[in-house]
């Protein structure tokens, strides 16, 4: 469980992050979407580990692998905006988060499902209360 000042640096992190790879996301990795989803903090706020979310991206490991080439000019511009709110910028990790892939495979998977329609009444005295329904 992250103390409230962890998710509040969280918060910010993210912000700024996601205005700077608005910014600046275009020089390096072209037009891909990338977005930060999540910001973790380590509990002494020294470590950010952030979830990236990748849209149009054909190479979502490459693209992954391009950002954290730039994980000094991002600490560097992050630092800049961040500078009157935080003493130390923390480094940054940055990992693929893979919840959106995830939630579209098993919607895939859901919509293949071929549920029969029940094919008898249903027995009062086995399910009782259901027939009512």
């Amino acid at each position: 469980m992250d103390s409230i000042r962890q998710q509040k640096v969280g918060r910010a992190i993210q912000k700024e992050l996601a205005d700077i790879f608005i910014k600046e996301g275009r020089n390096w990795w072209g037009n891909q979407i990338v977005s930060v989803t999540v910001v973790r903090m380590s509990p002494d706020l020294s470590v950010a580990k952030v979830f990236l979310s990748m849209l149009m991206a054909v190479d979502k490991e490459d693209t992954l692998k391009r950002i954290r080439t730039q994980t000094k000019v991002i600490r560097k511009l992050l630092g800049e905006k961040v500078k009157k709110q935080m003493r130390i910028v923390p480094e940054l990790v940055f990992y693929l988060d893979d919840n959106v892939d995830y939630a579209n495979h098993i919607d895939d998977i859901m919509s293949k499902i071929d549920i029969p329609p029940p094919t008898k009444e249903v027995d009062e005295d086995t399910y009782p209360g259901l027939a009512s329904e």
